[in-house]
């Protein structure tokens, strides 16, 4: 991860109150005198000291300003204080956001495809490394190669799990996966593949126009974790942007066992792909918004002996 310091302080603007300081999570940053100065040989660059000054007098180099421009809406730049926002509307959205498998025929602009990233990327990630990658999909040729190679895949896989000796084989020396997946998921990508053959069905991407891959440098600190942060923005913001979307697993699984596709798709070796998302304009309608079923919680207290 890069640790360049690239922030910079105007003496003449600094009006030494201290917050830089306070929220730097790198000591990056200290008083001397009256003054905050940029002493540390590290930084996040996260831009924490930039958003808490009140004078202006902070700014971070590494931070790209083009990427808080959207070109589908225009947003705010002033800070939502904490306990502000509408949590009505905020829990709203997450319970209407639903996986959509049935989408109209019309394409996703490029720019919303772009803003969709850039909402991505508001996501936390560990120690701020930012390392995500995005791959965008635009259209529904490419989505359909996409399918094309992951069925491939998985009708290789399914040859693999046809043969009952080797299945059993594996069990015994203590490696059951071929064993469930045959057990699991065989049958259903036979139909599947057999209806893609035949009738050109998409089971897979459920004819969505456009997808975009989510992947993160292998060196990230938490590397699946940021990707599915990231993720979750883009599904929700994709609901009020009028979009329907589906996380493919099945793609992501395909992926993480032949880098071919990875590398087909223009990601080098040191990424990896955690979520693949179809889009597109939803010919989907409902109601009201439904449940979720029963979720374990627990507490925990230290043990008074």
């Amino acid at each position: 991860m890069d640790k360049t310091v690239t922030t910079t302080i105007d003496e003449a603007l600094c009006n030494g109150c201290g917050r830089c300081v306070a929220v730097c999570p790198n000591d990056t940053i200290t008083m001397k005198g009256k003054k905050a100065v940029v002493t540390g040989p590290e930084s996040l660059n996260c831009g924490h000291c930039f958003a808490v000054c009140p004078t202006g007098a902070v700014q971070v180099a590494a931070l790209d300003s083009a990427l808080s421009t959207f070109k589908t809406f225009e947003s705010e730049s002033a800070w939502l204080p904490f306990g502000k926002g509408d949590i009505k509307a905020l829990v709203n959205l997450m319970q209407s956001r639903r996986s959509c498998r049935n989408y109209r025929d019309k394409p996703v602009s490029r720019d919303i495809l772009e803003d969709l990233v850039k909402i991505g990327i508001t996501a936390p990630s560990g120690t701020n490394s930012q390392q995500w990658t995005f791959t965008v999909l635009p259209d529904r040729g490419a989505v359909m190669q996409l399918a094309r190679w992951v069925g491939d895949f998985f009708a290789k896989l399914n040859r693999t799990a046809e043969n009952t000796c080797l299945r059993k084989a594996l069990k015994f020396f203590g490696k059951p996966e071929l064993e469930a997946y045959f057990e699991n998921y065989y049958e259903s990508i036979r139909d599947g593949l057999d209806l893609w053959e035949k009738e050109g069905k998409d089971l897979l991407f459920h004819g969505a126009p456009a997808a975009i891959v989510v992947g993160s440098k292998k060196d990230a600190s938490c590397p699946a974790e940021d990707a599915l942060l990231a993720t979750q923005n883009m599904l929700l913001s994709a609901h009020v942007l009028g979009l329907g979307t589906c996380l493919i697993g099945f793609a992501v699984e395909a992926m993480k066992r032949d880098k071919g596709i990875l590398r087909r798709i223009g990601m080098p070796d040191d990424e990896s792909a955690y979520a693949v998302v179809a889009l597109g304009y939803p010919n989907e309608k409902y109601e009201r918004v439904a449940g979720r079923k029963r979720v374990l919680v627990r507490y925990f207290k230290k043990f008074q002996g």
